[in-house]
């Protein structure tokens, strides 16, 4: 199959702006970019999802950019729905150099900043030379514009669509770059750039947009119960992308494989088949998860994260780096044990049960572990000596609810 035909394939195409475009994506050679604000301090997997696209442009033949961008993450952009906070400028630089050594190590392409050439634009020139030649009436018809004026929108949110059409206008005339590429929610954007290009050059370019990648009920790839899945490993350890990876819904995984990895048409196709035969072996969640952490981590986390799985789901805690139970238990409830304190006492302070019959209950059936091992005597302490390395249980209520209890 062509190039286009396999982003096709994959699910990677939205909108393209015109069917030239199709020609010239199975040709090589444009110059293409994808941007970002820099709103954190580190991309989440939602981002990872859409910048993939570089690396397959490249593997074509084209040629990418990164944008970071400091100027329009110091306006933020309208969502549809309110109005963003502004943040403080310092941080949105810190953002920015944070978000720039990021992505130049996991893209591994050139990384420019709209503050470059936005920040010497006096507002007389943003208002002859761009401003002049897009209709208000073509800015309120996109959807992002049209939702948000339901609870109002500042001009600053208003204005973002030109200033996202000036890079793409200056990357054209100094970099040569003739395709704009991004999720479907910037296609207002992509197409505000394109016109402006259009009206002051005579120029013609292009874009693609991409379907945002949900889950099966519509949030967005890469949100875990509201918070983010960054790409740093030390806000996101790898072992915690692992778990959400191969937990990924049978009814999703397979077109995840398509989006998010370089897996080949036939890998994918082996890997369905087999995940259809036997779905409770988790082929293609596995598959995911050792695609998309080596890729950003490398394998060697990815291996890790996979022993510190074993090792929990196990019980085989002793064997285990203080470091690596921590980083497996990051996400699970915290909580605080008291030198001597009874298990049916702990189990109520900590909140694992409602009541002390109901934790009575619960050591008496069995389920509850500590560090590994069933407790079924309601006389059971907790000493500094029965802590793994001097300060830490692991409580386990049933098969799956883990608790990271700190000996106080």
């Amino acid at each position: 199959m062509t190039f286009y035909e396999e982003l096709q394939w994959r699910g990677l195409v939205n909108q393209i702006s015109d069917e030239k475009l199709i020609d010239k994506l199975n040709a090589g050679g444009m110059t293409c970019y994808i941007g970002t604000d820099p709103t954190a301090g580190s991309l989440h997997l939602g981002h990872y999802s859409s910048f993939l696209i570089t690396k397959r442009l490249q593997r074509a033949g084209h040629h990418p950019l990164l944008l970071v961008g400091l100027a329009t993450g110091l306006i933020g952009d309208p969502r549809g729905t309110v109005e963003r906070e502004l943040q403080q400028k310092e941080l949105v630089m810190s953002n920015y150099e944070s978000l720039r050594e990021q992505v130049e190590r996991v893209f591994g392409f050139e990384v420019v900043n709209n503050y470059d050439w936005i920040k010497d634009l006096n507002v007389i020139d943003y208002f002859r030379n761009y401003g002049k030649y897009i209709n208000v009436g073509y800015m309120l018809s996109k959807d992002h514009v049209r939702r948000q004026m339901e609870t109002g929108i500042s001009y600053a949110e208003f204005s973002y669509m030109l200033i996202q059409a000036i890079d793409f206008k200056h990357l054209h005339e100094t970099r040569g770059v003739d395709l704009q590429v991004a999720g479907s929610d910037q296609w207002g954007n992509i197409t505000t750039g394109i016109e402006l290009i259009r009206k002051t050059t005579g120029d013609e370019v292009y874009g693609l947009t991409m379907p945002l990648v949900t889950d099966s009920q519509g949030n967005k790839f890469g949100k875990s119960e509201g918070n983010a899945l960054w790409l740093d490993k030390e806000k996101t350890s790898p072992y915690e992308l692992y778990q959400f990876l191969v937990n990924t819904e049978d009814s999703q995984v397979i077109s995840y494989l398509k989006r998010l990895t370089f897996l080949t048409p036939e890998e994918i196709m082996a890997i369905e088949a087999e995940h259809t035969a036997h779905p409770e072996q988790r082929t293609a969640q596995k598959a995911l998860a050792r695609e998309i952490i080596t890729d950003l981590h490398g394998a060697a986390e990815f291996d890790n994260a996979v022993q510190i799985s074993a090792r929990l789901f196990a019980g085989e805690y002793a064997s285990m780096s203080l470091r690596d139970i921590r980083t497996g238990l990051r996400g699970a409830p915290q909580v605080k044990i008291s030198v001597g304190m009874g298990i049916v006492d702990a189990l109520v302070a900590t909140g694992i049960c409602a009541s002390k019959r109901e934790a009575r209950e619960f050591v008496g059936n069995g389920a509850i572990t500590v560090n590994g091992t069933a407790v079924t005597d309601a006389a059971y302490t907790f000493t500094s000596e029965k802590a793994l390395h001097g300060e830490l249980f692991i409580l386990r209520r049933g098969k799956k609810k883990f608790y990271l209890g700190t000996l106080e």
